[in-house]
């Protein structure tokens, strides 16, 4: 449904397609000028767990990169294999593919109901919070140093997923 604001020349409708493209593309433009990257500097990729037995997709991430900084959309693995150690296997595959095309820091956030303590476990370190979520959450900001020198929580307690 959409509403059209006549005097301010607005439409405010349902997503947008084209529009989100467009949106993509100015802010690419504007984002590679104040950064002095371009295009070739970002990519997107994806890992994806399969158990071997049954050939079930079992989760997977979806990440991206851009000038040596891996940014982590989503991880999920299936509620039924999420104690198996799948979700360390992904984000450390993750990690090194990141690495593989010259990331050294990574970017993740998680909400308080999700899986920040799983963050933690495996180096990342809390950069801040975004209030307001709703159920009374808080989306939590993670960063993580992809150059082998793991943050104090990861010494402190090696334990992997």
């Amino acid at each position: 449904m959409n509403h059209d604001h006549d005097m301010t020349g607005l439409t405010v409708g349902d997503r947008d397609p084209e529009l989100a493209k467009l949106l993509d593309r100015g802010l690419d433009a504007y984002n590679f000028a104040a950064t002095g990257t371009g295009p070739e500097d970002q990519a997107e990729f994806s890992v994806k767990a399969v158990d071997p037995a049954t050939g079930e997709v079992v989760g997977g991430i979806t990440a991206w990169t851009w000038a040596g900084l891996l940014g982590i959309d989503m991880l999920w693995v299936h509620e039924e294999h999420r104690r198996d150690g799948w979700g360390g296997r992904l984000l450390r595959a993750a990690e090194e593919e990141a690495r593989r095309r010259g990331c050294d820091r990574a970017s993740v956030s998680s909400f308080t109901f999700q899986a920040p303590d799983f963050y933690r476990r495996n180096g990342y370190v809390e950069t801040g919070r975004t209030l307001g979520i709703p159920g009374g959450a808080e989306d939590v900001h993670f960063h993580k140093d992809l150059t082998g020198n793991p943050a104090p929580e990861e010494r402190e307690n090696p334990r992997r997923n």
